[in-house]
């Protein structure tokens, strides 16, 4: 069974008056800003500054998200800021993307120290990881019905207010070009909250004005029928199924319907796609399980936990992911974010208490409220206003495949560019195409979370991404 997370209840942080400092990014004007990491145990030595700390995005209930904040390594009030989004619903971006995949630093297997990347995006970018919605990691309310109202909606709003009173704490990054990344049901979070700031820019005042640029996502959840469609076929097209278990999907399974699970064929069917899927690593295919033995059953992923209902049975797959060369990144993560010291010096704690903290919570995965069935609505009016949106699909990744990311962008329904190769190092990264005016492109040989697989092939699209640089033919 899933491990539940305790959801702890915190006093909100106040908010504190800043002034602009040349040299560490911002000072109080009695001292330094306190959100400033000093300490952090077993950081590797850098030459920038990073903050942590939370922001209340609504003072009636204490609603408090957690972030922490990567200054550029260099020219950092030239280089644009840029938000990351992991998805689950429930899982953390702290103990995802910025400690795993595409931060500069990654938590080693012993849960004490940390290496240092020397692929981290803000090579190229300042990086700003939130915890989002409340409950998730370090994220909080002092009011416990706010865990109860939680989906698409509110998550897309509480961002964006968030956004709004950091630029307050951080405001010499206001101006700085603005662009939102994010994975796996991040493909709902990142388009849903570019949306909204593009909507709310139109009647914004110079001073709330975000300067948003575009978004990228990775194996992102898009559009429901699309997705279930593809991750269907995918399953069978790379032998995890067999013939007559697909011929049942193909025969009973209607993605389109709300009710197709009221079917007991395509229920049965779609079960036995997971139980096979329960032998490997549904998030990367042709790599090994993570099977150290403190791992439990069914272990929390990042950006990606799954549900379907099959009539009043809610049917959870999760899965651990390997990650990279080391599939038990997870567990590192638990063990390091639950350490009193680390929480202490990540301006986590409320006096003495150490704060329990899990990677993923299931709390809310199940009970998620709303989920937007298809952002494509939300990518013909960005690509309208002429935002930069690239996707792209790690290739062997069985959770959100590339079938259904394909599935999902044809039904856009715009003019299409020739297929092609990309290429990075001399080698084939994988293949790309235009939809009008967005990018996709696969990775070739790269799992759900891509950066994981080969973070210097990661950097490069990012930079390219960031550039406005089309991916190399050769």
């Amino acid at each position: 069974m899933a491990n539940y997370l305790t959801l702890w209840v915190f006093l909100a942080f106040c908010m504190i008056t800043v002034v602009q400092s040349t040299d560490s990014g911002f000072t109080l004007k009695s001292g330094k800003n306190p959100n400033l990491v000093t300490n952090l145990p077993g950081q590797p030595k850098v030459g920038f500054n990073h903050y942590s700390g939370y922001v209340t995005v609504n003072e009636e209930h204490g609603r408090a998200l957690f972030y922490w904040f990567y200054e550029a390594a260099t020219l950092k009030e030239k280089r644009p800021l840029v938000l990351w989004l992991n998805g689950g619903p429930g899982c953390s971006s702290v103990g995802y993307g910025a400690t795993q995949e595409i931060g500069p630093f990654i938590i080693n297997s012993d849960g004490k120290t940390l290496s240092f990347n020397e692929h981290s995006w803000n090579k190229e970018a300042n990086m700003l990881f939130l915890e989002s919605p409340v409950g998730v990691g370090f994220s909080y309310s002092n009011k416990t019905s706010d865990y109860k109202i939680l989906g698409d909606n509110i998550t897309a709003e509480d961002s964006y207010k968030f956004l709004q009173n950091w630029f307050a704490i951080y405001p010499q990054y206001r101006t700085h070009e603005f662009y939102i990344a994010g994975e796996s049901y991040g493909g709902k979070y990142v388009p849903e909250l570019a949306e909204l700031i593009h909507d709310k820019n139109k009647m914004s005042s110079k001073s709330h004005y975000i300067n948003l640029k575009g978004f990228m996502v990775g194996n992102p959840e898009t559009h429901d029928a699309n997705d279930w469609r593809g991750q269907m076929d995918y399953a069978w097209s790379h032998a995890v199924v067999s013939d007559e278990t697909h011929k049942m999907i193909l025969d009973y399974c209607d993605f389109d319907a709300n009710n197709t699970f009221d079917n007991q064929n395509c229920t049965d069917a779609v079960d036995e796609v997971f139980a096979q899927y329960d032998k490997i690593d549904m998030y990367s295919l042709y790599t090994p399980k993570c099977i150290h033995k403190n791992i439990t059953k069914h272990a929390k992923h990042g950006g990606n936990l799954f549900k379907y209902s099959t009539h009043k049975v809610h049917f959870y797959v999760s899965m651990k992911r390997v990650g990279g060369y080391d599939p038990c990144l997870d567990d590192y993560a638990a063990v390091y974010y639950n350490r009193y010291d680390v929480q202490k010096a990540l301006h986590v704690l409320n006096g003495s208490h150490l704060r329990n903290w899990s990677i993923c919570n299931y709390d809310i995965f199940n009970g998620w409220n709303y989920s937007r069935p298809s952002v494509l609505p939300a990518y013909h009016k960005l690509m309208k206003a002429g935002l930069r949106i690239w996707v792209y699909s790690g290739d062997t990744d069985g959770r959100v495949p590339v079938l259904s990311t394909r599935y999902s962008l044809n039904a856009l329904q715009v003019p299409k560019s020739a297929w092609r190769p990309w290429y990075y190092q001399d080698q084939v990264g994988g293949w790309t195409q235009d939809y009008g005016k967005l990018t996709f492109f696969t990775v070739r040989g790269a799992g759900h979370a891509v950066p994981l697989f080969d973070r210097g092939e990661a950097l490069f699209f990012f930079t390219s991404f960031l550039s406005g640089k089309v991916l190399p033919k050769q």
